[in-house]
């Protein structure tokens, strides 16, 4: 992205107070480290006795346990029941948040092309940096070890989205134009091409690598640390910077994105 584009989309996009990837990764670790309380499980086994859903844990639930017997037996043998029987709610609960399977499924990708979307307002708001280069990659690497699930269930389900999605050619372009802004926004102002490409490269990398070898690392942290480092590389943003690093704080890098 040149200099001029850069000025034009940070004027029309305000700054977004968004925390740093590192920070959600650590609060995300202390949150998994927290555990559920008996109280809070006994409840949950009292909503579910009722056919209900516990409060506040309703669509990612719904949206996760679908993933989950989408991976395990396939989109196309994989019936709303039988979601609903997983969910341990009856499909009359099940039916009031999602009257579809293919519902659920639009709204785990229109949800996954909503955060690129911030990622993407937040980089065309800062000013071209190594540090904000590697906060983008961050930020990006945050989403990809997040939706995860989504992205395979999208790679491995082509000829499903195809009939499932009416609009699937402007969705693909969509994708595409997500992913051409995250490569511009990575490059260095006035790069040559083998810098854009190294750019293009690490963006590619993330995805990638976070498919391939998710199971051969000992934790999702360790996966996410991994690929973040090689993506940095990549991109030829110094392992001495902070947010390459990973050494800084969340506060830190919030505050020079502020």
């Amino acid at each position: 992205m040149d200099e001029p584009m850069r000025a034009t989309a940070r004027a029309a996009t305000p700054a977004l107070d968004v925390p740093s990837a590192v920070g959600r990764s650590r609060s995300r670790n202390r949150s998994r480290s927290r555990g559920s309380s008996p109280a809070r499980g006994e409840a949950r086994a009292r909503h579910r006795v009722r056919g209900e859903f516990p409060r506040g844990d309703t669509r990612e639930r719904i949206q996760a346990i679908a993933l989950e017997l989408f991976a395990e037996q396939g989109y196309e043998k994989t019936s709303l029941r039988e979601i609903a029987e997983r969910l341990g709610v009856t499909k009359a609960a099940l039916y009031y948040h999602f009257k579809s399977k293919e519902d659920i499924v639009r709204s785990f990708t229109e949800d996954y092309r909503a955060e690129l979307d911030t990622v993407i307002a937040w980089g065309a708001s800062q000013p071209p940096s190594p540090e904000s280069r590697a906060e983008i990659l961050a930020r990006y690497a945050d989403i990809v070890s997040r939706r995860l699930e989504v992205i395979r269930f999208m790679e491995q389900n082509q000829a499903t989205l195809h009939s499932l999605l009416s609009d699937l050619g402007r969705r693909k372009k969509l994708f595409r134009e997500h992913f051409k802004a995250l490569c511009d926004l990575v490059t260095p102002p006035g790069a040559a091409l083998p810098e854009r490409i190294r750019a293009a490269m690490a963006v590619v990398s993330i995805g990638m690598s976070s498919l391939l070898f998710q199971h051969e690392a000992a934790s999702p942290e360790e996966l996410y640390d991994a690929v973040l480092k090689v993506a940095c590389d990549l991109a030829g943003i110094p392992a001495g910077d902070p947010a390459a690093s990973g050494s800084s704080s969340g506060e830190s890098l919030a505050g020079a994105s502020g």
